[in-house]
């Protein structure tokens, strides 16, 4: 899962897509797209977007929710919790036995 994860976070545009759901999370993929292409002058395609959010998704950052004919993506943030707790809150090592 962390190969996942940081190949996902390895891209500046699919980080620019997590730092707008962070904004703003249960956009669909219009809203992200648009918001894309006005805050940040990325004129990629809707298809490139979601592929992007499948990515993403694949990683466990973005969770998708659909109601009716729309599909809602929203940031999930406890990969990024498991990572900076794996190094940054390392468990505390077990006590060495008395070899006597």
């Amino acid at each position: 899962m962390a190969d996942d994860l940081f190949k996902a976070l390895a891209d500046g545009t699919r980080r620019t897509i997590l730092d707008e759901l962070a904004e703003k999370s249960g956009q669909t993929l219009f809203e992200i797209c648009s918001r894309l292409s006005m805050r940040h002058g990325l004129g990629i395609s809707r298809q490139a977007v979601s592929q992007h959010l499948a990515v993403l998704e694949a990683a466990g950052l973005v969770e998708t929710r659909r109601e009716g004919r729309y599909k809602f993506h929203d940031l999930n943030v406890a990969p990024l919790r498991h990572i900076t707790e794996r190094w940054l809150d390392p468990p505390a090592p077990a006590p060495e036995k008395d070899p006597s």
